[in-house]
């Protein structure tokens, strides 16, 4: 569940540079990243974290019109003869059949793509519309009993609250599952039924982004990039030579990812579902896994590395592979290890170019504001970062000192999960006149006027 790792830095000319920091190797780090991935009793035995579900930024937010009769005032009664009327009225659609099944164990949904496009017209919106296109549900969740270590439940909240922040801020809904849809898919494995469930629960929605429960947000101005995505049904953090030419088991990450809300996408959930202990071939999968996947310890079939066999040498391998994007542009989830110790860093960069002369927009990035105002300011933020000459991409990247966007926790770090959700949150606090006292404390302290300039 967690992936990768920042290589060397460069500092721009001009650009404060940030203090000195240990690296490790690129290559030793994204071992280690992937690896953990696969490893995640660690990252559950520390978070008692197993199921999960979440959605994205605010020109994803889709209207959806009311019939007549129900479109009353806000003063109305949702109980009065006109709403009770008007409920079940609507065209049938693929829900009234007695067929469809939720469960990954069902009957296999087919013709979705023309079942969600008539749901969508019997509702008033195009299929094809730039608002349909850009609306995403993000998924994430935990176990439904509390944890059994001490602190696990408080962190798992903390979790929470930062994919909140982030949705909040980027006009995103939150559906964060708390139940086992599938009792024997349980671990790494609970997210494909979830998933699954969630596409047919949310027709409106073009993509799901799966997001494990033990990430955190640390760039709360990253938005995704969608518009990268045309012709492509999954984007996953991975390697396209050690997943493609090595076929390493650990070549990608399958703890956060983005899937199209389409009917190949429900095609390989049930295909990878199938590698899974709800089904008899699990075993069998497992010992598969171990013979064809390079460097694989043990004949455990894992989500993971189920999922790379599909793209890299199972069954219709050209049919999988050739709408995935293997995302290493920015850091659509990061491994903590190489995050937490530059975080300090990062936040330098960001306060040197908003009290640099070099950006234009650095008195007006200090402005007070209210929240809501947030996507505005972060778009400005970007190009002020570009203009002061802050190296990387936006995202993160294993070069320069972006924010990155997705840090990944799956071993035992509650000081780095702290620091971490410390840092995210200072960027939602801002807004409200306050920041952490410390990297690690829980104290807050008021924001002077014109900050970060007048530190």
């Amino acid at each position: 569940m967690a992936s990768e790792a920042f290589g060397g830095v460069s500092a721009a000319k001009g650009a404060r540079p940030p203090p000195a920091r240990l690296v490790l190797p690129a290559g030793r780090a994204r071992e280690a990243v992937a690896f953990a991935a696969g490893a995640v009793a660690a990252a559950l035995a520390l978070l008692c974290s197993a199921s999960v579900l979440a959605p994205t930024p605010a020109p994803n937010v889709v209207s959806i019109p009311l019939p007549a009769s129900a479109s009353s005032s806000s003063s109305s009664s949702s109980t009065s003869p006109a709403a009770a009327a008007a409920v079940g009225e609507d065209p049938r659609t693929f829900y009234d059949d007695p067929s469809l099944s939720y469960s990954v164990r069902g009957r296999r949904v087919t013709g979705w793509d023309a079942k969600r496009a008539a749901w969508l017209r019997t509702r008033g919106l195009d299929p094809g519309s730039a608002a349909v296109a850009r609306r995403v549900v993000m998924v994430s969740g935990s176990q439904p009993e509390p944890c059994a270590g001490p602190g696990g439940d408080h962190l798992l909240l903390r979790f929470l609250k930062n994919k909140l922040d982030y949705c909040r801020l980027h006009g995103v809904e939150l559906l964060y599952n708390t139940a086992l849809l599938e009792p024997s898919m349980v671990a790494y494995w609970a997210k494909i039924p979830a998933v699954r469930a969630t596409m047919l629960a949310h027709p409106e929605a073009e993509w799901v982004w799966w997001v494990d429960a033990d990430t955190v947000f640390t760039d709360m101005d990253f938005a995704l990039p969608l518009e990268r995505y045309a012709g492509r049904d999954l984007v996953v953090y991975g390697w396209e030579a050690e997943v493609y030419e090595e076929r390493s088991w650990v070549g990608l990450n399958a703890g956060v990812f983005l899937i199209r809300n389409c009917q190949w996408a429900l095609d390989l959930l049930d295909a990878w579902a199938r590698m899974g202990p709800a089904f008899p071939e699990h075993a069998a999968w497992g010992r598969t896994l171990r013979a064809e996947l390079a460097g694989k310890p043990d004949a455990e079939a894992d989500d993971q590395s189920a999922l790379v066999y599909l793209l890299a040498r199972g069954p219709g391998v050209a049919r999988w592979a050739n709408r995935t994007r293997l995302e290493t542009g920015y850091y659509f989830q990061g491994y903590w290890a190489e995050i937490v110790g530059r975080l300090d860093g990062v936040a330098a960069w960001y306060a040197a170019a908003e009290r640099g002369a070099a950006a234009a927009a650095a008195a007006g990035l200090r402005r007070r504001r209210a929240e809501r105002e947030h996507p505005r300011y972060a778009a400005a933020r970007g190009a002020a970062l570009r203009e002061a000459g802050v190296p990387g991409p936006a995202g993160g990247g294993q070069k320069g000192w972006r924010r990155p966007f997705v840090a990944h926790f799956t071993g035992r770090c509650a000081e780095g999960m702290r620091r971490a959700l410390a840092f995210a949150d200072d960027q939602v606090l801002r807004a409200y006149g306050f920041r952490r006292a410390a990297p690690l404390s829980d104290s807050v302290v008021p924001l002077p006027f014109d900050y970060p300039a007048a530190q």
